[in-house]
């Protein structure tokens, strides 16, 4: 078994190479949006969860909302993007004691709960009610068949399934500290949303510096807000070493749009907002990989269907702790073209609610064979997160300042989750990637500069001072 060294072995570049994403055709599409499961391995399985347990009933469900932990030196960044977060943890109890585990970033209304309580796990096979406890599902039917989760989605296709680390646009310094230390993790891909405070090629240098070689970046630009010309632009950051992919560069309705991007830019575009769901984009070769967002888990099995006739690459992100990656990585260990990098920000975490919390080697995390997830609950850190009071993240300022010494202030509300990624949105002031520009983040100091300030942008809205 060889493990490819670097990550353009998974995404090829230039005009020729590319088309390899898609040397399948998409010929047989008609049949592919049935769900593909293999009913006799499901059956087997169930037939022999009653050998080992007897009939498997839910009794219970614990629900637990726990802060989530941020690394120390991600926490400055991410607290003042997104802001302090939470999520929802899920116990699942059956009455033979076995016990299943999902989270989420919603917590489940109580007629959701109501639903599972009662029932067997093995009636929410492609689950399409609640990717969170459909999880804790697959992982008790995995533990009472005595199986890993994989196998019930069908034959392994690969044994290690490549990941990505995550972060945020921020100074060019913070990017660099990025870049060194998830590398040393062991990933080789990193993703982050870009931003139009900071100046994209001005990371990119400093990223460049220090990042070992095939280290990769993935960019998402969230469905283009800026004023940017996006075929330049592309152009510009593509003469980079590192630069490995572009998500989401234009409005998601400019299917023909996309088309025409791919024909002209040499690295792999991504598409993760699909204003059709993944159908006609597809056959329309809008893109050269996909990527499904938080899709409930028969979403995500009728997709992979859709992408295996297509052959195309695509990846699931889905959000969370180790609980959701290990789920994330058995799902691309069994569908087809699931060979693109996944996200799940558990690397983001400075501590979880399972014993096990993994790394990948040279990009890549290896499926376990454990039966169900492969993971065990941490009870005692589950009580502490639990208990952990979120930090506070007030309003604060955006000094901007561009290189001509013009200065612009924005106040930064982080209620406000996009407003960091597309400040257009709150119908502000045009932008740019590309912009000659640095920020910095002025937070409250007490100082009679700080409130005089944040008084004149709630009354003005953007500030411009004259260099």
């Amino acid at each position: 078994f060889m493990i490819p060294t670097t990550p353009g072995s998974l995404l090829p570049s230039g005009p020729f190479q590319r088309r390899r994403f898609l040397a399948a055709g998409a010929a047989s599409l008609a049949g592919a949006m049935a769900i593909p499961c293999d009913r006799k391995r499901i059956s087997a399985a169930e037939a022999r969860a009653d050998v080992l347990h007897g009939p498997i009933t839910i009794r219970d469900i614990e629900v637990h909302e726990i802060a989530e932990e941020y690394q120390d030196w991600l926490a400055y960044q991410l607290n003042h993007y997104y802001g302090p977060r939470r999520r929802t943890v899920y116990v699942v109890h059956t009455d033979g004691g076995l016990v299943g585990l999902g989270e989420g970033h919603e917590t489940e209304p109580d007629e959701v709960l109501e639903k599972y309580i009662g029932s067997s796990p093995f009636d929410w096979v492609g689950d399409e009610t609640s990717l969170a406890l459909g999880t804790a599902m697959y992982d008790l039917m995995g533990q009472a068949a005595g199986i890993p989760v994989y196998k019930l989605f069908g034959q392994r296709r690969r044994q290690w399934v490549p990941t990505a680390a995550w972060t945020v646009s921020t100074h060019p310094d913070r990017m660099v500290e990025a870049v060194k230390r998830y590398s040393a993790r062991g990933f080789t891909w990193m993703k982050f949303h870009l931003s139009p405070f900071e100046n994209i090629l001005d990371q990119m240098e400093a990223m460049q510096a220090v990042a070992p070689e095939g280290f990769k970046v993935h960019f998402d630009f969230t469905m283009h807000g800026t004023n940017d010309h996006m075929f330049e632009l592309l152009e510009k950051m593509g003469r980079y070493p590192i630069a490995g992919c572009f998500e989401d560069p234009l409005q998601p309705n400019d299917i023909e749009g996309y088309a025409e991007l791919r024909r002209r830019v040499r690295l792999p575009v991504v598409l993760h907002h699909s204003p059709l769901g993944a159908t006609f984009e597809v056959t329309r070769r809008a893109a050269d990989a996909y990527m499904l967002g938080h899709a409930r888990i028969g979403t995500a099995i009728r997709r992979s269907g859709l992408f295996a006739a297509a052959g195309i690459p695509f990846m699931l992100q889905n959000t969370g702790g180790h609980i959701t990656q290990a789920m994330t990585c058995h799902m691309q260990s069994a569908m087809k073209t699931a060979n693109f990098h996944f996200i799940s920000l558990a690397e983001t975490r400075k501590s979880d609610v399972v014993h096990e919390q993994r790394d990948p080697v040279n990009g890549f995390l290896r499926v376990s064979e454990r039966p169900g997830l492969g993971v065990t609950l941490n009870r005692a850190e589950l009580d502490r997160l639990r208990q952990l009071k979120l930090p506070q993240q007030p309003k604060w300022i955006l000094k901007t300042r561009y290189k001509n010494g013009t200065l612009m202030y924005n106040i930064a509300d982080t209620n406000n989750s996009i407003f960091m990624v597309l400040p257009i949105v709150s119908r502000l002031i045009p932008m740019s990637y590309d912009a000659p520009l640095a920020t910095e983040y002025w937070d409250n100091d007490g100082s009679s500069q700080w409130r005089e300030m944040f008084a004149r942008i709630e009354r003005e809205g953007v500030v411009l001072l004259g260099g």
